[in-house]
């Protein structure tokens, strides 16, 4: 089938257009404001570009950031935006002669990854996204678990060094986010410099430094580097242990930038998570990359909107 999905951020918006999991036409712009009236233009341009060579879609589906009203497409509060209560299902439908469908970004892409990468075959699947923070998603029994208020799947925000961890931007400490995303590997980075004075990450300005050059640095044998991803992976590993206690998955997909480590990630991270899994038989959950990167978000929209809303969306 054919259908819209659109992945939206806070700095950037991508349309495509999708048949059966296959991106076939995208539109992408750059949001520069995040006034909601200017940041639907954007989205509605995107979408007509991608109509234009698309016309036969069953619908739209838009992944957005924050806590979405499903059965209206309110964006109920979204701190990426700063909104609260915007009408954006209500807004594109007026805009489109086209059902519209609207769900929390995580969850579109953990619905993609699962439906046409690193999920296919499973029953029980988890996605994490490990990029400036970490996002994600659940699937319990071939469906896609949603909560009570549509919240579930909010991995980042467990609690795993709670009395001697980083800050995390939800106010508490210690959150698997705080420690294992991209910005969590330049915090331990930069935990640890004092160690290592004459460290080339730390010669020149701080706020240049990204998790990239640290993981580069950790695959070169640098001393820092190693030392900043030994403590990264190690939080890492009790944060994925903890999923494995929580929801007993077949695999975990790590995706988002940091991911890109590939091999030299799962090499490191998947016998510290065997160490700590305790309360399941060992070695019964796949750690795996993500197989569709950037592009799961829209093309689990387009799912969503191809199968009539997410909260009606269950395996085969």
């Amino acid at each position: 089938m054919k259908a819209i999905g659109v992945d939206l951020g806070g700095s950037h918006v991508m349309a495509a257009a999708i048949e059966d999991g296959v991106i076939k036409a995208r539109s992408e712009q750059d949001i520069l404001d995040r006034d909601f009236e200017l940041v639907v233009k954007s989205v509605a341009k995107v979408i007509g570009d991608v109509l234009c060579d698309f016309k036969k879609a069953s619908g739209i589906g838009i992944g957005s950031p924050g806590n979405v009203d499903l059965e209206t497409g309110e964006i109920r509060y979204s701190p990426n935006f700063g909104w609260r209560n915007a009408p954006l299902g209500e807004r594109l439908r007026a805009e489109f002669s086209l059902p519209v469908f609207v769900a929390n970004d995580a969850r579109c892409a953990t619905l993609g990854e699962y439906t046409y990468g690193s999920g296919r075959g499973t029953r029980n699947f988890v996605l994490l996204t490990l990029g400036t923070g970490i996002g994600g998603g659940i699937v319990a029994e071939g469906r896609l678990l949603l909560g009570n208020a549509a919240g579930a799947g909010e991995i980042g925000h467990h609690q795993i060094r709670a009395t001697d961890g980083f800050y995390c931007a939800c106010g508490k400490i210690g959150c698997f986010e705080a420690q294992a995303s991209g910005t969590g590997l330049i915090r331990h980075a930069l935990a640890v410099a004092g160690s290592f004075p004459r460290s080339d990450l730390v010669s020149s300005k701080r706020e240049k430094l990204g998790s990239k050059a640290i993981r580069k640095a950790a695959e070169a044998g640098d001393p820092h580097g190693v030392a900043a991803w030994n403590c990264y992976t190690a939080d890492l590993a009790r944060g994925l242990a903890n999923v494995i206690a929580f929801v007993n998955p077949q695999t975990i997909a790590l995706g988002g930038g940091v991911s890109s480590a590939g091999q030299f990630m799962l090499d490191a991270v998947q016998p510290q998570v065997e160490e700590l899994t305790t309360m399941v038989p060992r070695g019964q959950t796949r750690i795996a990359i993500a197989e569709l990167g950037n592009d799961a978000g829209a093309i689990g929209a387009a799912e969503m909107a191809d199968r009539g809303g997410i909260v009606k969306v269950t395996s085969a």
